[in-house]
């Protein structure tokens, strides 16, 4: 099989510095790609697919870079390697031969939703075929390491000029959880849900100020329920030694149709209430600092 890869994993966005200087703060989008690799050869038609992408949630975010904030995208598709998932999460059901290294058991191996996907949130199966061992480093050092890499240098620069840093880790969540997309199924999500890891990658402060500020627009709130946050918080978020790592899920019925996918009339308040929750954040930031 003919390898192909995509001339870069991702796209990184650093405005011009802002009007009060540089900001410690960063976001990444990981699940935002559309470009389907030719080498992906998946069962599932590209519309069915299209429907594992965080859609529009890159763009729900943009007004942040006008204020400074740097933003880091995936290119590549969710379902064709999983940015948010750790290395060592992969599905031994989909490779032709066994894995050289040990695979510790992993929730959402079991959900079909590890590294690299064996089915959508239906069930449905990608693949009528098994991968090559080959296959999947290839996706590991093509897409995985070169966006991690970006987003740590990024998270590493802030935390060596400010002694702090700050780290969204942005996604969008659909309105009701389908059968095999978390262990709560059919589950009707709320408008947000903020996660943390129960408080091991950020200081529950930001957590909650977070949270409130997002109440005071009117949107119901969970804390690290269903989603705690998982590969990317846990890389990004050291509390203790200034690294806060938070993610945070949007439900889709805000703002877009979630069978055509297209944004309805929602959007434009969402895009705007994002806009102005950064501004706020960066506001109380400058104040952890001491700016």
């Amino acid at each position: 099989m003919q390898i192909h890869t995509l001339p870069l994993s991702y796209r990184y966005l650093q405005p011009a510095q802002a009007a009060n200087g540089p900001v410690p703060l960063v976001l990444d989008s990981p699940h935002s790609g559309t470009e389907y690799p030719p080498d992906f050869n998946s069962a599932v038609p590209l519309g069915q697919l299209r429907t594992a992408e965080d859609t529009w949630v890159a763009d729900l975010w943009a007004g942040a870079l006008d204020h400074g904030v740097p933003m880091l995208s995936a290119r590549f598709p969710r379902s064709y390697i999983d940015a948010n998932r750790g290395l060592e999460e992969i599905d031994p059901l989909l490779l032709d031969e066994p894995w050289p290294e040990p695979l510790p058991d992993s929730p959402k191996v079991r959900l079909g939703k590890g590294l690299i996907w064996r089915m959508m949130d239906d069930g449905t199966p990608l693949y009528d075929r098994k991968l090559t061992l080959e296959e999947v480093r290839h996706r590991i050092e093509a897409c995985w390491k070169p966006y991690h890499e970006q987003l740590l240098a990024s998270v590493d620069a802030l935390h060596a000029a400010y002694g702090q840093v700050w780290h969204i880790n942005c996604h969008s969540m659909p309105s009701v959880a389908a059968e095999f997309a978390t262990d709560k199924p059919g589950l009707v999500h709320p408008d947000f849900v903020l996660g943390d890891r129960d408080g091991a990658t950020a200081a529950p402060a930001f957590r909650e100020f977070v949270a409130e500020f997002l109440s005071g627009r009117g949107y119901s709130v969970t804390m690290n329920d269903p989603y705690k946050g998982v590969e990317i918080v846990r890389s990004c978020g050291d509390p203790a030694n200034g690294r806060h790592s938070l993610q945070i899920e949007i439900n889709r019925k805000l703002y877009m149709d979630e069978t055509t996918l297209r944004p309805h009339a929602g959007f434009d308040k969402v895009r705007g209430d994002l806009t102005d929750l950064t501004v706020a954040m960066l506001g109380w930031m400058r104040s952890q600092l001491g700016k």
